[in-house]
């Protein structure tokens, strides 16, 4: 299932630049706004629309397309569970977006991702072990497009996420010993559910975008009614915007 879900959302972020191009080679395609511009609006020609159209930016929904790596911790008070070290992982998706006002640049983005989270450590016995949360994510946030000019964009955001576990190990190097990390029972694994807080700040140009966020979990992941586990997640996201 995990090789599935990669090669799906791969596949979309890969062909995305070949549809970029085409997008480009397009004789709708106006390279002073990096926009397609089709005809006439409201009685103005293209060349006026074009104009009004970049100011008033803020009526246009978009669909991206993410790819990069993940750092990432488990902050835990169990020791077996504690993976304070951070892990490196992938994290690749689609987004989409749609404006909330007319009168401001600000969009209520949310999507699908499948992110490798987990973490790395010692337990009490001074053993090493890793572990793999692999999850299918929605992010929903408020971003806000400030355009300094037709082309480059910053975009601060602030929401949060949820998430399901799909698969991943926790895996004892000392016993050569590994299991799955989701299980509905308390044998020192993890619940499938997450939650938190997503925030960061993107930037683009023309279509081409990157963005530097942080996943903070609120959720508990263990299953120990005592003891708490959360996730935490820096993302570092390359991509482009349609």
């Amino acid at each position: 299932m995990k090789k599935t879900i990669i090669a799906t959302l791969l596949s979309a972020a890969v062909l995305a630049p070949a549809g970029a191009q085409n997008y480009k080679d397009s004789r709708y395609y106006d390279r002073q706004t990096g926009r397609l511009e089709y005809g006439k609006q409201n009685g103005r020609s293209t060349s006026s629309y074009r104009y009004a159209r970049t100011a008033d930016d803020s009526k246009s929904p978009y669909i991206g397309f993410r790819i990069g790596p993940s750092f990432t911790t488990v902050s835990s008070d169990d020791p077996y569970l504690d993976g304070g070290s951070m892990k490196t992982g992938l994290n690749v998706g689609i987004a989409v977006a749609a404006p909330v006002s007319y009168s401001a640049p600000l969009y209520l983005e949310s999507g699908l991702y499948y992110t490798e989270k987990g973490g790395k450590g010692k337990n009490t016995d001074n053993r090493k072990f890793t572990y793999n949360l692999n999850y299918l994510e929605i992010p929903l946030v408020f971003k806000y497009r400030h355009a300094f000019d037709e082309h480059f964009k910053i975009e601060p955001y602030f929401g949060g996420y949820f998430a399901v576990g799909v698969g991943g190990k926790i895996k004892d190097f000392a016993n050569r010993e590994a299991h799955s990390s989701f299980s509905d029972d308390a044998d020192g694994s993890f619940r499938r559910c997450d939650g938190g807080l997503r925030f960061g700040v993107g930037a683009s140009y023309d279509m081409f975008y990157m963005e530097l966020g942080y996943d903070l979990g609120l959720a508990n992941i263990c299953h120990d009614t005592f003891d708490t586990s959360r996730n935490g997640a820096l993302l570092l996201n390359f991509g482009v915007n349609l």
